[in-house]
Formats: structure tokens, sequence, C-alpha cells
């Protein structure tokens, strides 16, 4: 009897400009991104997780020019800091994409193509406020105090020229359709937003730029004058990530999972596709980017999961690159080490709206929720275990109690998911303070017993279910009860 085939799971990150240093905010998005990832696999799943680079556009030009180097170097250099993020974040991608990689460009001249053939490409003139962090043109409505709302430090600049515009407007019905399915955007208040954008602000969009003016971006087909504008080309890593149009490898030189498998067809055309952005880019993924699918003919995202900012002290001021108020997610690591890290953004960030980082606020959540908390609680249980039992516990599925937070992942509200291990957590503390299971055995030895090895059972449950969230110490926490023995140090260090 054959067995039955894998459901497949595809789920991408945006990819980020190599400006600069990566910072907490994209490591949100990635940590997010993988807990989804590991859970769908737990699942049985057949899961491709894809991250990248976005190593075109003017302000990244401009960065290099600013410091001096080449801007194939430049990339590269920074490039390389955002792949050292699987180790540090301990990521489970399938890929990396970068949209300097040659499959990729051909990839993206492919695709204009198609648009191009399908009628949805003309060219006009256009005059317009420009922000270069933005890299779109803005209108008065995106201006507070005259400068753009997300980069207040840099003016906007006005710019005219004859460009490559996408008829976006001929998909407004579709979209409305699209979008119509309560799927399609999480949370659904992001859902209610694109659908106002295609309804009241939804105009054709500029898909290029001159090349006197700007050089740095992928050739457009036929035409020698105009490179392609960087949000058009960047868009379509979600697919040249799988191989197309060409199905034999990624296009990031990353060597197939098996040879020749068609992985754009197995996971975008035949598989539940999610993609994860942050708040503002819900017109850029949810509506620019479904259009131009519709356009070449392709399926459109299932759905997107929209994350809210990071913000610094008081929760105002967005953490961003431009505003030069970033926290370097490995300085983090190297003190508290990674599931820490992962633990705080999955569970004191919020899944959908803005929350603040300080350090003080990460080190308070470690000290109550991991140190005090779940590590403490690992010490007793595995204390009583070792000392009161002659071998390991058999841990069995059918003991487990009900502890359902598949709802949530579901809907990928994450920090609720998580929240409900913590709420577990804290009830086998209780039950310990409680019931006194380290007295009872003294007692009665095969009641003792049997309250100590339930213990270890509900541990066990609880290192099953933080598997997606924080792998190693899920890792660390099995291995001492197949042991029957105690972590070799504290799995969380208290820090004063």
């Amino acid at each position: 009897m054959m067995s039955k085939e894998k459901k497949s799971f595809y789920i991408t990150t945006t990819i980020p400009y190599v400006n600069a240093d990566p910072h907490i905010g994209f490591a949100l998005e990635l940590v997010q991104s993988d807990a989804v990832a590991r859970y769908q696999r737990l699942a049985g799943k057949d899961v491709f997780f894809s991250t990248g680079t976005d190593e075109y556009g003017q302000k990244i030009w401009e960065a290099s020019q600013k410091e001096g180097k080449d801007v194939q170097d430049y990339v590269d250099f920074y490039a390389q800091k955002f792949i050292e993020l699987k180790g540090v974040l301990n990521l489970s991608y399938d890929n990396f994409i970068r949209t300097t990689s040659k499959e990729h460009v051909l990839a993206s001249q492919e695709f204009w193509r198609l648009c191009d053939v399908k009628g949805d490409i003309y060219k006009k003139k256009y005059r317009g406020l420009y922000c270069v962090g933005c890299e779109k043109f803005i209108t008065e409505k995106d201006l507070v105090d005259g400068r753009c709302s997300l980069h207040p430090n840099i003016k906007p600049e006005m710019v005219e020229e004859e460009n490559y515009f996408f008829r976006i407007t001929n998909y407004k019905k579709q979209l409305l359709e699209y979008l119509s399915n309560e799927k399609a955007v999480f949370p659904e208040w992001r859902r209610r937003e694109a659908i106002d954008f295609v309804q009241d602000g939804m105009e054709d969009f500029s898909i290029s730029r001159d090349k006197k003016r700007f050089s740095w971006g992928i050739p457009i087909p036929g035409d020698d004058k105009q490179v392609m504008y960087v949000w058009f080309g960047a868009f379509i890593n979600y697919i040249s990530t799988l191989g197309w149009p060409n199905f034999h490898h990624p296009a990031s030189g990353t060597p197939p999972r098996t040879g020749g498998e068609n992985l754009f067809e197995k996971f975008w055309q035949n598989g539940e596709t999610i993609q994860t952005a942050g708040k503002d880019m819900v017109k850029f993924q949810s509506v620019m980017w479904q259009g131009m699918l519709m356009s070449a003919g392709l399926r459109a995202t299932d759905t997107v999961v929209y994350h809210g900012f990071i913000t610094g002290e008081g929760g105002i001021i967005k953490m961003s690159k431009s505003l030069g108020n970033v926290i370097n997610p490995s300085n983090i690591v190297k003190e508290y080490g990674t599931d820490a890290l992962r633990y705080f953004l999955l569970r004191e960030i919020s899944s959908f709206e803005d929350s603040p980082f300080t350090m003080e606020r990460f080190k308070e959540a470690y000290n109550a929720g991991l140190a005090n908390g779940l590590g403490n609680l690992v010490s007793r249980v595995m204390k009583m275990a070792s000392d009161n039992l002659e071998k390991p516990v058999d841990v069995f599925e059918d003991f487990y109690p009900k502890l359902d937070y598949d709802l949530f992942m579901e809907k990928f509200d994450l920090s609720q998911a998580i929240n409900i291990i913590w709420i577990y957590v804290g009830s086998m503390d209780k039950y310990i303070q409680e019931h006194k299971p380290f007295q009872i055995i003294k007692e009665d030895k095969i009641k003792g017993k049997n309250m100590i090895s339930e213990l270890v059972l509900m541990l066990h449950h609880v290192a099953k279910k933080l598997e997606p969230f924080m792998p190693k110490t899920s890792e660390k926490i099995i291995e001492c009860i197949i042991k029957n023995k105690m972590p070799e140090k504290p799995l969380f260090l208290r820090k004063e």
C-alpha cells in the first residue's frame, strides 16, 4: 500500500534591503516564520521556508557610494551578515534568495515579459515626490511636516521622468474578490485596510527607473535605457526561490532537495502559500504583488500575515535603520542565548500589534519566564525524578492532557500560542507547591513516585509543544527526561 503524500506548505519572509546590519525588527519576522515552518513540519507537512536579501535599489547604491565601495562588493558584504542569522537565530529555512543572483534576474525579466504580453505594462511621463527610504513615489497624504511619515530624516525629492507603469487598475474586481476571502490576510483589520486601498486609493504604479538617474537595477527586456523598479523585481523572489520559471534548482545556487523536483509546482501551484510581512507592506504584498501574479497568470498567495513594528522605549518610535535606533540581535544572543531571544520575540512581542523592545524589558521577561519559570521548573522536576525514580519515565502520547494551542497557531497568533504553554508551566509549579510530591514520597513511596512520574510526563508535553518556538531548549529537556537526570547546568541563569 502506497503511503499518503504529504501536504505541501510554503512560507516566506519579505527580503530586507542590505544597506545596514540586521536588526531586531527583521529578526522578529524571521523567528515568527521559522516557528510556523517548524510547527507545520511537526504536523506532518512537507514545508519549504524561504528568506533572503533585496540587493537592488537607489538607497543601496547611495549607501555603497557613501562607503566608497563597489556596489556588488557592498551587497555581498551585507548579504553575508543576513546569511549568518541562520545560526544566530537557529533558523530552519530551505533557501536563501539573493536578488542579484543570475537566476532571479532572469526570472524577473520573464515575469516582466508575461505582464507585457498581457498588455499590463505601458510607458508614460510622471512627476512626483520620491522617498529614497521607501524606494517609491509618495503623495501629500504620506507626508508629516513635509517629510515621509516612515522616513522623517530623509527629505523627499521631486522627480520627473518617463517610466513604465503597471496597470493594476485592470485587476480591481479580481483583487476585491481575492480579498473577500477571510484567509487572504491576517489579522482581519489589515484585510480591511487592503480592501479600502483597492476601493479608494489604487492607481497604476511605476515599475521602472531611468538609467541616467539610477543604474543599479535589473535590466528591462527590450529597453536598455530603463531598469526595473526595485519593488517589481524584488516581489518575484517569492517564486524565483522555488526555481520559477526554470524548475531545476532554487535561485541562489543552493542545490534542490531532490534532483529535478519542480518546487514551484509542488509548493506554489499545489501547496498552501503563506507570506509574512510588516504592517507597512499591506498595499505592496496584498495588492500590488497579487495584481502582478494575476497579470502573469499565476496563483495569488493564499495568506499574507502582517506583524506590527518593534518600537523603542515608550512604544512610540519605530525601530528602523534610517533612524539609527536599532538593536542588533547577535549582541543579545551572545549574552543570553538564541532561545532566550526567540522566547521574547514570540511571547512578549505581539504577533500583530506594535510592541516595545528595551533591554530592561527583555531582562525582566528573561528572569521571570525563563530563569525563574521554565528553567526552575525543569530543575525541580528532574531533581525529584533523578533522586527517586530508578529508571526514565516511559513517555506516551495518550497521557497528555489537552494543551490545545493549535487554534492560535493556525491563525498565526504565536504569542497567544506560546502563552498557553507558560500557563501550563505555571499550573505545574502550583501543583508542586500545593501537593509537595517531594514530601509525599517520604511517607508513601508508590504515591510519590506516581506523582513525580506524572510531572515528568507533563514536562515532556511542555518540551514537545515548545519545539517550534525554542527548539534547543525543547531538545535539552527531552534529553534530561530520556536519561532521567537533571540538566548539567541551569537552562537559564538568572541575570542580576
